[in-house]
């Protein structure tokens, strides 16, 4: 199984898409050891003293493709979740000044928390989804697909021509671009998709 994300996807005005759209899409991959399932709480990684949160929908890939059309796209999605992408900003700051990747500073163990997947049944509109994040009872980030630069069809889409795309793989498709900020131990985060609490868990 792979985990996939894709970088600085949302916009906060509409109009905004399209002169960002250069076909040019940010993406990087976790290891599966980074997943965090069942509501589990997470273990504060030691190797940061600056951990940021990113909430983020996630799509799960129904069928194996590769070099899926813009057309199909959506067609291999089997289900949808919620989760955080977080990052050490300390280590990818330390990462960038050398010219490194970002793997450490998003592959760590605990880095990406999901909740339960739901049916992409469950979504008629994908160009419309709400979700949302809470940190101890705040609102931190609200989010709608409709603000998205790249949607899920030209994520895959794009992603594909790269890499065959399995059955299982799942991929984190951006945050909101307002309302992320730094995590710190003891913070209980709840995440929800279209008012539905789906991932709940305390940084420990």
């Amino acid at each position: 199984m792979k985990i996939i994300g894709i970088g600085k996807n949302y916009v906060t005005d509409k109009a905004e898409i399209s002169g960002l759209k250069n076909d040019t899409q940010l993406i990087f991959t976790k290891p599966d050891s980074s997943l965090v399932t069942n509501n589990k709480d997470v273990v504060f990684p030691a190797i940061t003293n600056n951990l940021a949160y990113e909430v983020e929908l996630v799509v799960k890939i129904g069928k194996t493709g590769k070099n899926i059309s813009l057309e199909d796209a959506n067609a291999y999605i089997s289900e949808l979740a919620v989760g955080i992408d977080y990052t050490a900003k300390d280590v990818l700051s330390a990462s960038r000044d050398k010219k490194q990747p970002w793997a450490l500073a998003k592959g760590f163990d605990g880095a990406s928390p999901i909740s339960k997947f739901l049916p992409i049944s469950k979504f008629p509109d994908l160009n419309n989804i709400n979700f949302d994040l809470k940190i101890n009872g705040n609102q931190k980030q609200i989010g709608n697909t409709g603000y998205i630069i790249y949607n899920f069809a030209e994520i895959i889409s794009f992603v594909s021509t790269f890499m065959t795309l399995n059955e299982g793989d799942i991929i984190f498709t951006g945050t909101p671009a307002l309302g992320a900020g730094q995590t710190f131990k003891g913070d209980h985060l709840q995440a929800s998709i279209e008012g539905e609490l789906l991932l709940d868990f305390k940084m420990i």
